[in-house]
């Protein structure tokens, strides 16, 4: 056995196989004439550190026990993030004008070409594990860590030009300059957090660049005041906003890719104290989410929801408070009434999501398109199904009410507390209760909870008061095993990770349509909804805390228990 073999004293110095195994292995090598790499692969059990340092010996690479303080973090960034993601790959130091890069595939020659292209240096590949890479690459791509180089390379090159022109080749995520790179940073780390909207603060020293996270926003990073234009004026560019217009609020659009997937992001700048904001909506363009069973995911729920679809015409409301998910439901709903025999027409404030085979009209005010005015149009185009995005004033009331006496099946939302509200918030607007009666099919309120995040969720023990509301409608000497989450990496150390909807669904009833027309109560028209099989807001939030998919403080922050 030649014990200088380096793959074998990569064998032997790992311990994998002893001397006898490893001369048994290297003895069938010479007399066979097959590789000795491709034996091992086939015949030896090894990790991935393990596997990579074989590969690494046979081809004479280096192998690095790689981690982010090795790195030099200007050198790191002399690749972007996207190259780096695709390729498992991240330059670790510099020399002369060699570029030395910790490599997951470093017999990969396009690899190395791309980035010999993109930096001007010749790479000269070590290898590493993939899951070193990895995690090397989060740490120093992160937005903490990109906003400090980004602040040292603006004082090594001096301050940018905030009127410069765009680069179209590089708008978004391609540029090397500083500004891009941070507002890019920004934007991906938005998205690798989940966040539905990104809110970037002007105050008097910084810019604060906050998340919003499963409903709450939490605190990302700190750019300082000297790059606040910058970023500003660069993601006005990347939206096709007036750079030089600083008085009045501006509403863009920028459609993105990341780790192979589409988003728009809704851009919207408002003149402040100190500077303009931005807020920055993430929309995913994914339609898989728009699933009806992945949205409610109770059968029972599931089950009123699709018969008061099923219905040929007539209207059926979503009440619930802003940022409720009443959109999100909106459109599962859409997507399964959506079929090549069926025209739909949606009016809306603004159109967040594009639906393939559907007609969505955006609303614009000023130039005199409103939700009463496009609704007469939309009649005119022989509509089978109309969205409507909010009923705010008697017009469109009268006009929704209308099209669901004549034919037509519609959906549209209130802001009104529960499900019963949104009778008496009709009548309020001025629709006579004859007509509510006739045309309401159903009333959906809803709420969006926090879940416990699976990776630290932990048996928990209910309090009194919590003993109390979970025993409510529970079955004889049933105890529940509850959860809470005890705060990990992946939850940010919340305890919750994701969010579900909680739903109160009433189904208009004969009885219930006399007590309208009869001008009954709220409160009467939910005992007698309640009388007949509907679940309130609150019996659903106490199922999801016996479920263990939600704790007691997460469902009193959303929903008023003694009330609802």
């Amino acid at each position: 056995m030649n014990e200088h073999d380096p793959i074998i004293a990569v064998l032997l110095s790992e311990k994998v196989l002893g001397e006898a195994e490893a001369r048994t292995l290297f003895e069938r090598h010479k007399r066979t004439g097959e590789s000795l790499l491709a034996i091992i692969k086939r015949e030896v059990s090894l990790d991935d550190e393990q596997s990579m340092k074989v590969l690494a010996a046979a081809h004479h690479i280096e192998f690095v026990n790689l981690s982010a303080e090795m790195i030099d973090p200007m050198v790191a960034h002399l690749i972007s993030q996207e190259v780096a993601d695709r390729h498992g790959a991240i330059p670790i130091r510099k020399e002369g004008r060699e570029l030395t890069v910790a490599m997951s595939s470093p017999l990969d020659f396009r690899a190395r070409d791309e980035i010999e292209l993109k930096t001007g240096y010749k790479v000269v590949p070590v290898a590493a594990t993939a899951q070193a890479i990895h995690q090397a690459i989060h740490y120093h791509f992160n937005v903490a860590n990109v906003t400090k180089q980004t602040i040292a390379s603006m004082r090594l090159k001096g301050e940018v030009d905030e009127n410069r022109p765009a680069d179209k080749t590089d708008r978004i995520f391609g540029g090397d300059d500083p500004i891009t790179k941070l507002v890019a940073s920004v934007i991906r780390g938005g998205i690798d957090a989940r966040a539905s909207d990104i809110h970037i603060k002007p105050q008097e020293s910084e810019l604060c660049v906050r998340y919003r996270v499963d409903g709450l926003l939490r605190k990302a990073v700190s750019i300082p005041a000297s790059a606040q234009r910058e970023v500003v004026s660069h993601i006005k560019i990347l939206a096709d906003m007036d750079i030089s217009e600083r008085r009045i609020a501006q509403d863009g659009h920028i459609t993105i890719r990341h780790e192979e997937k589409d988003y728009d992001l809704r851009v919207s700048s408002l003149p402040a104290v100190g500077g303009e904001k931005i807020v920055l909506r993430i929309l995913d363009k994914n339609a898989g989410r728009w699933s009806l069973d992945r949205v409610i995911t109770s059968p029972q729920d599931n089950r009123r929801v699709r018969d008061l679809a099923a219905n040929p015409y007539g209207m059926v409301l979503l009440t619930g408070p802003t940022g409720s998910g009443k959109t999100t439901t909106l459109y599962s709903v859409l997507q399964l009434v959506n079929t090549p025999e069926r025209n739909i027409v949606t009016v809306e404030d603004p159109v967040e999501y594009r639906l393939p085979a559907i007609t969505q009209v955006q609303v614009k005010p000023v130039a005199g398109v409103t939700f009463a005015s496009t609704l007469r149009s939309i009649l005119r185009q022989d509509p089978d199904i109309i969205l409507i995005g909010e009923i705010r004033d008697l017009e469109t009331a009268e006009i929704a009410v209308s099209a669901a006496l004549t034919g037509h099946l519609v959906f549209s939302t209130l802001h009104t507390n529960d499900a019963a509200g949104a009778v008496s918030r009709l009548v309020s607007l001025g629709i006579p209760p004859f007509l509510v009666a006739s045309s309401l099919l159903g009333a959906v309120a809803q709420r969006l909870v926090r879940t416990v995040c699976p990776k630290c969720k932990q048996p928990h023990s209910p309090g009194e008061e919590e003993q109390r509301l979970i025993q409510q409608g529970a079955a004889t000497g049933e105890t529940p095993q509850l959860y809470h989450g005890a705060g990990c990496h992946a939850c940010n150390q919340t305890g919750y990770r994701g969010r579900k909807s909680i739903y109160e669904i009433l189904c208009v009833s004969p009885t219930i349509k006399r007590m309208i027309v009869d001008g009954a109560s709220d409160t009467a028209l939910k005992e007698q909804a309640v009388a007949e099989g509907m679940r309130t807001l609150r019996a659903s939030a106490i199922d999801e805390i016996r479920s263990g998919a939600t704790t007691m403080e997460e469902i009193m922050r959303v929903v008023d228990l003694k009330s609802a």
